[in-house]
């Protein structure tokens, strides 16, 4: 549970106004100016508590006993039992003066004779088993009269008892304890009120003789308040301020904040959330930097050479529409923009929040960069058709229509990498150095080789896998990057909330026999299998392997890349 709060703090610091201070002096005074009629509300409700059941204990079963003497001298008369319970219980009502008020009459069995109550409550029997068999106790111990407790259907009564001879009945008049105890807190509120209403005038009038003053200095600390539970640095409206130096201290704290707010949001723009945050909580930014775990994602466009030619300057505002979707969706994903290289993206997963979830993030972020460029694509391809139901496109709009729509690859790689702030203390850049940095650019670049849209490394398969599945990661290759001297298995993570990569599935189950079947240099089989998939990828395999029968010789299932 929270810790209620009745002042705004700064940390642990509780910020009290000056008003309060003050008019914390007098409250005591005020309070202690209405403590005798405390004393007296005490006094008068104990009295009306105690009048209260004197006359419920001795006048008024009195009378129901009387009535019921009267009413049995009838009934041994005429004989109109009915008639006579009856009457006793419409006579007991007529001395209801509370909503739960009750009069009863129960032979020692509990069988009730009569059952009068102003809230209309009747009963088969006497409910209470345990007051009535306290009150066989006393009867058999010759007390055929005193005091009674009991309930009947949640509500608690107090009252009197009188043993009748002429019914063998207990005859009860009883007030439920809640009426008796709200005379009590009626004048408790009263008083209360009384209390409440001269503290009140007195506080109203300490409130009206400083907030003239204080105002502007209330409306300041508030608004710095609102600042800093948002982190987010405004101006603070001064319009209605008294022009006092209170006033002229807001002033040029607006000055201030115009300015840092220009700083702020082109710094914003120019270095990873992460720095940002950083710098707000601490104040600073340092040189220093750490080793972390973190996962790598890379993106470029595919044939940025051609595009760059055709569109020129152009293709400036190409890319400004491209990267306004993918910094999103990284962001969308808790990913920081690492760098931005012309047409290729750096994103880093984990060092801002989520780490535990960093390469299912990446991945995340992967497929819905990929999935708006195709969106993009699909955009372009049914403009082209609407213009082409009215003429053909030229020569010169076909190389721009080609030019416009982009495809990218995307890798994702990681591990332990270097992560932090690189420079001097005059000009300094926040960077992500290591292998699996470049393994994410190199796995990219792969994405061209084999036609898939992304590629990632066994590290992010294994991160991933217990922690979501959505994505089924499917073994495309065992391949040499260049520089590098051992293999390194890659995958494609189909995701199974896609409708037409699901409808992939058979033929990447196939693959996956195939290139067992190629691992193991039986080619001639891997030929065979890998020429019932449609799809790319499996073409690459079959131009790789040719005529051959088998694998050549000294073959360890790995391929190795000439290019980076």
């Amino acid at each position: 549970m929270s810790k209620k709060r009745f002042f705004q703090y700064v940390g642990d610091t509780p910020i009290i106004p000056i008003s309060v201070k003050i008019l914390a002096i007098f409250i005591p005074l005020i309070l202690m100016s209405n403590f005798m009629t405390n004393l007296i509300s005490v006094q008068l409700s104990q009295r009306q508590v105690t009048e209260l059941t004197n006359r419920l204990t001795v006048t008024q079963l009195k009378e129901l006993y009387k009535n019921a003497s009267s009413q049995y001298q009838i009934y041994s008369y005429k004989k109109n039992r009915e008639e006579c319970l009856d009457t006793l219980k419409m006579t007991a009502q007529e001395e209801f003066s509370n909503p739960h008020s009750v009069a009863l009459g129960f032979d020692r069995t509990g069988i009730p004779l009569f059952c009068a109550s102003a809230a209309g409550v009747d009963i088969n029997e006497f409910p209470d088993k345990e007051a009535l068999a306290e009150l066989n106790e006393k009867y058999d111990d010759g007390i055929f009269e005193g005091q009674i407790a009991f309930s009947i259907r949640g509500v608690d009564y107090s009252g009197v008892y009188k043993y009748s001879d002429d019914w063998n009945a207990y005859l009860v008049r009883a007030e439920s304890r809640g009426d008796i105890a709200r005379y009590k807190v009626t004048i408790m509120l009263i008083i209360s009120v009384v209390i409440i209403l001269l503290t009140v005038i007195f506080v109203a009038l300490g409130v009206y003789m400083f907030k003239a003053v204080f105002a502007s200095i209330s409306q300041i600390t508030n608004s710095l308040y609102d600042m800093q539970r948002r982190s987010k640095l405004e101006t603070i409206d001064i319009k209605s301020a008294p022009n006092d130096d209170v006033t002229y201290m807001a002033a040029s704290f607006n000055s201030l904040s115009v300015s840092v707010n220009n700083l702020l949001t082109t710094f914003q723009k120019f270095v990873s959330k992460d720095v940002v945050s950083k710098a707000y909580t601490d104040h600073t930014i340092k040189l220093e930097g750490m080793q972390r775990e973190l996962t790598i994602l890379f993106s470029d466009i595919k044939s940025f050479t051609y595009r760059t030619e055709t569109l020129g300057n152009e293709i400036i505002d190409l890319l400004n529409v491209h990267y306004n979707n993918v910094i999103h969706d990284v962001h969308q994903e808790n990913g920081v923009v690492g760098s931005i290289i012309g047409d290729a993206i750096l994103a880093i997963f984990g060092s801002y929040r989520n780490p535990e979830l960093k390469s299912l993030e990446a991945i995340d972020a992967g497929w819905r960069i990929t999935y708006v460029t195709a969106e993009l694509r699909e955009k372009m391809k049914a403009q082209r058709k609407k213009i082409e139901e009215t003429r053909k496109l030229t020569a010169a709009e076909d190389r721009i229509y080609k030019a416009v729509l982009l495809d990218i690859g995307v890798g994702i790689d990681g591990g332990t990498v270097f992560y932090g702030n690189i420079g001097s203390d005059e000009h300094m850049t926040n960077t992500v150095i290591g292998d699996n940095v470049n393994s994410a650019s190199r796995l990219e670049g792969v994405t061209r080789v084999y036609h898939l849209p992304i590629v990632v490394s066994e590290y992010i398969m294994d991160d991933v896998k217990d922690k979501s599945d959505r994505y089924k990661f499917y073994e495309i290759d065992t391949i040499q990057v260049k520089g590098k001297t051992k293999g390194k298995k890659i995958f494609f993570p189909l995701d199974t909330e896609n409708e037409a990569q699901r409808a992939l599935v058979p033929q990447f189950e196939i693959y996956e026999e195939a290139l067992q079947a190629y691992y193991s240099g039986d080619w001639k089989n891997a030929r065979k299998l890998f020429k019932t998939v449609k799809m790319e990828v499996a073409d690459v395999f079959m131009e790789r392997m040719g005529a051959r029968g088998n694998a050549p010789d000294k073959w360890r299932g790995i391929w190795t890349m000439t290019t980076k």
